[in-house]
């Protein structure tokens, strides 16, 4: 038993390692030079990793049954508002990706954010995120590198923001389902792809930060995919019942 109780808090302190990363994040980005923000999007990147591995480890070693006083489920989403969310969206702000006076902005992903976040329903019950899911750090990547437009970029903030409220399904890779199998192979190919765009191993650089964008297309493509046929479904019942 002791040993097991070992393994609870250690599957906890390795989800606990994504606050450590958050708080160098948060140095990197006030420091704001292009070398600290190239090791703040790979520390991401990490915080990233860990997140999509530390459910199934906390599954492995039956951290709710050992631990029942401890919510690990809580510590993760702490973890996650800043690592997806608060912390790119500062990025965003202190790369000057946005004009001064747009600034203010930012409020809006944030605090739709934070709804997200609160929603009890945010995952749904056959596996699935319930509106866009806060992947500002990846919206935070492209919007760094690629440079688009301030108004461009804006108009990208703002649109994600709205869509948090929109009762989309988004694929949840780490679930069950040939789609998520599938999504989760994809986005470890991307993942690789970025790792080596961040340590410059790739060149051109734009060239391949086009081509990474396969996985935030085909993300977008197949959950809507998803949730288009899901309320076509629900309509076409919605009428025989009736």
């Amino acid at each position: 038993m002791r040993a097991r109780t070992l393994l609870a808090w250690g599957v906890h302190l390795y989800t606990a390692l994504g606050l450590v990363i958050a708080a160098v994040v948060a140095v990197l980005v006030v420091r704001g030079d292009a070398g600290s923000m190239r090791s703040a999007f790979l520390l991401m990147l990490v915080a990233t990793a860990i997140d999509a591995s530390d459910g199934s480890l906390a599954r492995a070693v039956h951290v709710k049954r050992v631990l029942p006083g401890f919510d690990g489920r809580r510590l993760d989403d702490i973890i996650d508002f800043h690592t997806y969310t608060s912390l790119p969206l500062l990025l965003v702000w202190r790369s000057g990706v946005l004009r001064p006076e747009q600034a203010p902005w930012l409020l809006v992903p944030l605090l739709a954010s934070a709804y997200g976040f609160s929603q009890a329903d945010a995952k749904t019950k056959d596996g699935y995120f319930r509106g866009f899911p806060s992947y500002w750090n990846v919206v935070a990547f492209y919007l760094y590198y690629l440079r688009p437009s301030s108004t461009g970029a804006l108009a990208v903030l703002l649109v994600l923001a709205v869509l948090t409220f929109v009762p989309a399904r988004y694929l949840y890779p780490s679930h069950p389902g040939a789609l998520n199998r599938w999504t989760a192979v994809l986005a470890a190919l991307w993942a690789a792809l970025v790792l080596l765009i961040l340590v410059g191993a790739v060149h051109p650089v734009r060239t391949w930060l086009l081509v990474s964008l396969y996985f935030p297309a085909w993300y977008m493509g197949a959950s809507w995919a998803v949730t288009l046929r899901h309320w076509s479904r629900a309509r076409r019942s919605r009428i025989a019942a009736g």
